[in-house]
């Protein structure tokens, strides 16, 4: 009787068989945009044929601001995709289907082991044959002639220096590799020459002893944590004392729009995340009204919204002052490009121990230098000198907040 024979079921067999059931099909399309996008470039995250969970992310649609993640509204298989990778989107658009695996869809299971086959049956054992000699014996000697002596073997080659290895090519790889660039950074490209073509950009420096916020932040940093359930960090008195100096100088909060000068009456202040897939400027609103904890409280939401990549467009439009803390990566100098529509940037760094004069004596106190960077056209050096000269105050004497001196 011979062997039954036993196909493998593979997935893409599973993915047929499902897809063949003519059960609902779902259609995926993307997601409203705000106002101020129109369009982004597709990502798919999953390929045709794979089962997805219910909510699972399949693509993410990448725009000038953000990055849109698309989640799938079902569980069930995926069919073609109706845009391809890399395609312009715009809002409400079909982007691919769902087919879904009867009234729940289950993830399928894994493909049946094939049955192995029997074994052959054994045959008659042949003759064994005689080992084949693997050189002939050597002719017998004439008479009076001597035997030849057998050659010695050569002699051993010397041990290289590498340890026997193979000599490492001296000449490295010299291949070229282009990527796209993501819309993102295009647009992060466009923005920044944008802004040195258009501001008459000027930085101007000072340097703050961090002593008092250190003592301040050991001393409370515990309490802080048990009360609002998120750490104190610097940031805080910076934004706080950049906001008290925005109150200070006005102009500082003002930007320039054709022929005329727009004063803010509110303070909105974008924080600088750096990111995986490029820099985003969350902002804070209303900073004026903001102590230390409510600050701490929205840089950790925002944060957290671009760690895990949820920032909306809305998080990052408006803003009328921007704080970047390279200090963060360990820069110790640099000079901020503004964030246009603004007119100033203050750019934080790293905290160095450093000798300084105090009192008459050298001391080793905790500094750092910041520098702002603002449109001329706009903000006087005086104007920008005191508003540099006021952040530095509340930061390295917070009473000066409580006394509004």
């Amino acid at each position: 009787m011979a062997p039954v024979q036993c196909n493998t079921l593979d997935t893409q067999s599973v993915g047929e068989i499902m897809w063949s059931t003519g059960d609902e099909e779902r259609t995926v399309k993307s997601p409203p945009f705000a106002e101020s996008v129109s369009e982004g470039d597709i990502k798919w995250q999953k390929k045709t044929g794979d089962y997805v969970k219910e909510d699972e992310v399949i693509a993410e649609i990448e725009t000038d601001k953000t990055s849109i993640p698309i989640p799938a509204p079902v569980a069930g298989i995926l069919g073609d995709f109706l845009v391809p990778e890399g395609g312009k989107v715009t809002a409400g658009i079909n982007l691919c289907r769902i087919k879904i695996a009867g009234a729940t869809a289950q993830q399928p299971s894994k493909p049946v082991a094939a049955a192995s086959p029997p074994p052959p049956p054994p045959s008659k054992q042949a003759p064994t044959p005689s080992p084949i000699p693997k050189a002939a014996p050597p002719p017998p000697a004439l008479p009076g002639q001597p035997l030849a002596s057998p050659s010695p073997p050569p002699p051993p080659s010397p041990p290289s220096s590498n340890g026997g290895l193979a000599a490492p090519s001296s000449e490295g790889s010299r291949e070229e590799k282009r990527v796209k660039m993501s819309r993102m950074r295009l647009r992060i490209a466009q923005r920044l020459k944008d802004a040195q073509n258009t501001n008459a950009m000027l930085t101007t420096f000072n340097e703050i002893d961090m002593s008092n916020v250190i003592e301040m932040r050991n001393k409370y940093k515990d309490e802080f944590q048990k009360k609002h359930g998120y750490k104190l960090g610097f940031m805080s008195p910076f934004v706080r004392a950049a906001a008290f100096a925005l109150q200070d100088q006005p102009i500082v909060n003002a930007v320039i729009d054709g022929s005329e000068v727009v004063y803010r009456e509110y303070i909105d202040i974008s924080v600088a995340v750096a990111t995986p897939k490029g820099l985003v400027v969350p902002v804070i609103r209303d900073v004026q009204g903001m102590n230390y904890a409510a600050i701490e409280k929205a840089i950790n939401d925002v944060g957290e919204k671009a760690r895990t990549g949820t920032l909306a467009i809305e998080d990052m439009d408006g803003g009328t002052f921007t704080i970047s803390n390279g200090g963060v990566f360990g820069s110790m100098f640099g000079t901020p490009i503004i964030n246009p529509p603004q007119s100033a940037i203050l750019g934080m760094h790293a905290i160095i121990d450093r000798p300084v004069a105090i009192k008459g004596k050298v001391e080793i106190r905790p500094m750092m230098y910041v520098a702002l960077t603002y449109d001329h056209r706009l903000i006087d050096g005086r104007e920008a000198v005191l508003f540099l000269r006021k952040i530095k105050s509340a930061v390295e004497d917070p009473t000066v907040l409580l006394l509004d001196v």
